[in-house]
């Protein structure tokens, strides 16, 4: 019998096998696939690799401004191609290495869980005292008339060996965001609607118009309130409130996700899934079911592989006696491109809507020395605390670098540092990281390189 069986290699069930394995565990990992999941071989390695081609496109583009005389010719698609694949390669061939370094078993085969302690691949039993179900999550086709005829797949987008003329995207989340600011760079007609007021609106209000005011530079057409509701060939109708318009174009993206949770034998041990068909966990990732843990995209949320990680190591420490929590508050979330994007916590606008009295700080990019001589000055932090206690609520950032900065600003909150406490620190000069410093001492108010407030 083995202590955890993981159903599912993608980050998530990769880093709960390697978890508990070494929790001295005896692990068996079930795939049915390539190992790497929706993260390596269809998601977040390809989709930066495309990012990081357009964005050395884009930049080449503006070398005059460094007295470089580039002569700039077109994107090589299929070289793209050639290192997208070879790197995602390269990431399944080293996580296969690790499984076996750590003395996880890997059952190649589809798996169904036949008892709170059993489960069947391809017809052979296996039993387990802990089972980690971490299936990931598949496209979602919107149920839309005559969507399929121009239907435009990220899987289909990141094998592209030519970008098409004309695109809709109707996804606001991060994905549709990234897509948008890809396909322009490479030359597309991009005309994005979204049924809110604003892409991005789970993320705070600043950061979403400072990247739509970046798309719309990029000739982005950014259409508020309107639903895609049929397809006629190449014409889509778009509806707003009581009104209806059409427009043309070659390709619509499909980018939406959904959990892939129905058919491992679940419901019939009484797990609990969401309205979205995710599976419903608690703060240990356990289900209903005591001895079943769920991970990653098949638990919703905001379907994102760091994510899927770090409660694979909770569930594994979970499934091996110790008393490990999912800490929710720290999920940080990243858009790829130029400029990034990269935020944890609340908004401010979620803040107030939970009852704090909030006091917020910001730094612009624009009067950050080394943001001025890159050339990279569109983007700026915030930082929202409780005014009362000075907790660290939620930091915002969109700029060169936000990935990365947002480190910063997650540690803190897992360390409860107070933003007067952040704002005492000093970094590196020149560098980006110095712009979330300025942040947190406007957050206090006392910042040093900002007017005074009114």
């Amino acid at each position: 019998m083995y202590d955890v069986l993981v159903i599912g290699g993608g980050p998530g069930g990769y880093a709960a096998a390697i978890r508990a394995s070494q929790l001295k565990g005896k692990v068996a990992l079930v795939e049915g696939g390539n190992m790497g999941g929706t993260c390596v071989m269809r998601g977040c390695i390809p989709s930066k690799i495309w990012l990081r081609a357009a964005t050395l496109l884009e930049q080449s583009r503006n070398a005059g401004e460094f007295g470089l005389e580039l002569t700039v010719g077109k994107l090589d698609f299929n070289a793209v191609l050639a290192r997208k694949q070879g790197v995602s390669n390269d990431i399944r061939m080293g996580m296969e290495a690790l499984l076996a370094n750590n003395g996880a078993e890997v059952i190649t085969g589809m798996a169904k869980i036949t008892g709170p302690n059993s489960v069947e691949v391809d017809g052979k039993k296996f039993e387990a005292k802990n089972i980690i179900v971490a299936t990931g999550s598949m496209l979602d086709m919107p149920d839309v008339p005559g969507l399929s005829g121009v239907a435009f797949t990220t899987d289909a987008l990141l094998d592209m060996k030519e970008a098409p003329a004309s695109v809709l995207i109707t996804d606001p989340t991060y994905i549709g965001v990234e897509m948008a600011a890809l396909l322009s760079i490479l030359g597309s007609k991009v005309v994005y609607a979204v049924p809110g007021p604003r892409i991005l609106p789970d993320e705070d209000q600043d950061s979403s118009q400072r990247l739509a005011q970046s798309l719309r530079e990029r000739g982005v057409q950014i259409l508020a309130r309107h639903t895609l509701v049929k397809v006629a060939g190449k014409t889509c109708t778009l509806k707003s409130g009581d009104k209806e318009q059409t427009i043309d174009v070659d390709k619509v993206l499909v980018s939406g996700r959904k959990a892939v949770s129905a058919g491992f034998g679940l419901e019939a041990l009484g797990v609990g899934f969401g309205d979205d068909g995710s599976i419903v966990v608690d703060g240990q990732c356990r289900t209903a079911c005591p001895s079943i843990f769920a991970i990653g995209d098949c638990t919703g949320g905001w379907m994102l592989s760091h994510v899927a990680s770090a409660m694979g190591i909770c569930a594994a420490e979970n499934c091996m006696g110790m008393t490990s929590k999912f800490p929710a508050h720290l999920v940080s979330r990243a858009i790829w491109g130029s400029p990034e994007m990269g935020s944890v916590g609340l908004s401010e606008e979620q803040a107030e809507r939970k009852g704090f009295e909030v006091e917020v700080g910001g730094f612009p990019y624009s009067i950050n020395g080394y943001a001025m001589l890159r050339g990279e000055v569109d983007g700026a932090v915030k930082m929202v605390a409780d005014a009362e206690t000075g907790e660290i609520l939620g930091v915002h950032i969109v700029g060169s670098c936000a990935s990365e900065l947002i480190g910063e600003a997650v540690l803190a909150m897992q360390l409860e540092c107070t933003v007067r406490e952040f704002a005492k620190g000093f970094r590196v000069h020149p560098a980006f990281c110095e712009t979330v410093v300025d942040a947190a001492r406007d957050a206090a108010g006392w910042a040093l390189y900002l007017p005074k407030r009114g």
